[in-house]
């Protein structure tokens, strides 16, 4: 007879405890492919044990995620779960097409997933997200996914919120590579400035700046008259000295 899990001490627990799980687009856009794909009671099944603490722990690694869930029996039962993991081929054409798009690179480099990072994937025809799921649990359930599978997947899904780059790097791209890959295409960083040593910069320190190249501004015609209403000579001086006025001022 079935008696409910075993509580445990120290377990994974979701954060969200009612409603929905997920609470960015990336990570309620995998639950949406589940809620699709899996059975549904299952699935809310699975919600309570990953809301109780029961998985004990969850890794990822590239085209693979394991965890251990603890259910009714006294050891825990292991959890996988496969996608497709690209091959450095495929990742440097997409990595080709964000570079080509300074929107989606500036904002990964700035640690954003932009919502049209799927679409760029779409275009390529690659898959962001998987469509199909290769699952496997040591317990003995016939349903599928099973509860403790569907446990792992929802504490999944609340990892993407905390680190959406962990959606990249379970298809073969960590963090570090797609940002270390799209700081060394042509233009650099978006945010670098060519750090240039003084020394090779004394030579025209003193130069023009931004202003170098602004068209020339030359004084109005009545600049003469305006400079005399300022500033007045003294006495009868203004006749003569008009002419040295025109000529500080120029044509």
């Amino acid at each position: 007879m079935y008696g409910g899990p075993i509580r445990v001490e120290g377990g994974i627990r979701a954060r969200s405890q009612r409603g929905s799980i997920g609470s960015t687009w990336w990570s309620r856009r995998f639950i949406d492919i589940l809620e699709r794909v899996c059975d549904k009671g299952r699935l809310s099944r699975g919600r309570a044990y990953a809301r109780q603490g029961q998985v004990l722990s969850i890794e990822l690694s590239p085209g693979e995620v394991r965890a251990a869930v603890q259910g009714s029996r006294r050891d825990p039962y292991e959890v996988v779960i496969r996608i497709e993991a690209y091959a450095e081929s495929r990742w440097a054409i997409i990595e080709e097409s964000i570079a080509r798009q300074a929107v989606y690179r500036a904002k990964l480099l700035a640690g954003e997933m932009p919502p049209e990072i799927e679409e760029l994937f779409a275009a390529l025809g690659i898959d962001l997200f998987p469509r199909d799921l290769d699952m496997d649990c040591s317990c003995p359930d016939w349903g599928f996914p099973c509860k403790h599978l569907s446990a792992a997947l929802y504490l999944l899904a609340e990892s993407f919120d905390d680190d959406p780059f962990l959606v990249l790097a379970w298809r073969g791209r960590t963090r570090e590579q797609l940002l270390g890959s799209l700081a060394d295409v042509p233009g650099g960083h978006p945010t670098r400035v060519e750090d240039v040593p003084f020394a090779d910069r004394l030579a025209d320190f003193y130069a023009p700046g931004a202003t170098a190249h602004r068209p020339e501004r030359r004084p109005s015609a009545d600049a003469p008259d305006l400079l005399l209403r300022v500033f007045p000579p003294p006495g009868d001086l203004a006749r003569a000295l008009t002419p040295a006025y025109q000529g500080l001022c120029g044509p």
